[in-house]
């Protein structure tokens, strides 16, 4: 056979097999991918959430809770449940929360308080302790701008001295480390300028604290000192220190860390 031949006939074979390859290949049915179904969805229930920020003593309005659904395995026994208490967010409008609430955080029932303020303070006093409230001098008013709620304050009492033949005043601290509770501010304007004042702060005191707090009202000037918060409760104990203060006759006594100091009292 001649070479020609044998090219033509190699090519005519190499065309038929390619040809059933693809006819084969046409034919072929396509595969089938199975998809895994998704997993269901775990069970939830809506429940009460801040959708904004609520400060210790802040109260529940529209604008600050709303409904979300939350897992119902990870759903506490104080959690506000729309299927349990439909009008919810409307009874609970106006009352106030005992601690702050983050957003995204549920509502926790038992950390909140319904109904007027009047019961806001004895609610968020600890046990044994008594809520004071003494009012700010004017001297102290810059610094009243700069105390909320849990920080932590020195007391001052500022009282006349007239030993020694000539008046003079005498500056003593009182109470150190105390926690403030509360303190009423006011947006007052001076120089063009809105400035944030303070005339009142409620104070947490033990029952001793108390007597010595009211003992030094009647002495002199009560002022408030604030505190680094480096010098919180962790370090100075979250009781505070007293001075203890005794009235004999027209003399006062102040005993502080041991020691004894004798103060005519003002007007003797």
């Amino acid at each position: 056979m001649k070479p020609a031949h044998i090219v033509v006939a190699a090519i005519a074979v190499g065309a038929g097999i390619l040809a059933a390859m693809l006819a084969g290949s046409g034919s072929r049915e396509p595969a089938v991918v199975e998809v895994a179904a998704p997993p269901p969805a775990p069970p939830s229930a809506e429940v009460l959430i801040a959708v904004g920020s609520i400060p210790v003593g802040g109260t529940i309005n529209a604008g600050n809770v709303d409904w979300r659904k939350w897992p119902a395995d990870a759903i506490g026994p104080y959690f506000v449940q729309r299927s349990v208490r439909p009008q919810a967010r409307e009874e609970l409008t106006g009352s106030i929360v005992r601690s702050a609430v983050s957003v995204g955080e549920p509502i926790n029932s038992a950390r909140i308080i319904t109904g007027t303020r009047s019961g806001y303070m004895a609610a968020i006093l600890p046990t044994g302790r008594r809520a004071f409230t003494v009012a700010i001098e004017k001297s102290d008013a810059g610094v009243a701008g700069f105390v909320l709620p849990n920080d932590r304050v020195d007391v001052l009492l500022t009282k006349r001295d007239r030993s020694g033949g000539q008046e003079t005043f005498v500056t003593d601290t009182v109470l150190t480390n105390i926690r403030v509770l509360a303190i009423e501010q006011n947006v007052q304007e001076r120089e063009g300028e809105k400035v944030l004042t303070g005339r009142t702060a409620t104070l947490e005191l033990d029952p001793r604290q108390t007597e010595t707090m009211a003992l030094s009202k009647q002495l002199g000037e009560i002022s408030l000192a604030l505190r680094s918060l480096a010098d919180g409760p962790a370090s100075q104990g979250d009781g505070g220190e007293t001075a203890d203060i005794q009235q004999r006759g027209g003399s006062m006594t102040i005993i502080r860390y041991g020691v004894t100091v004798q103060v005519p009292l003002a007007g003797k």
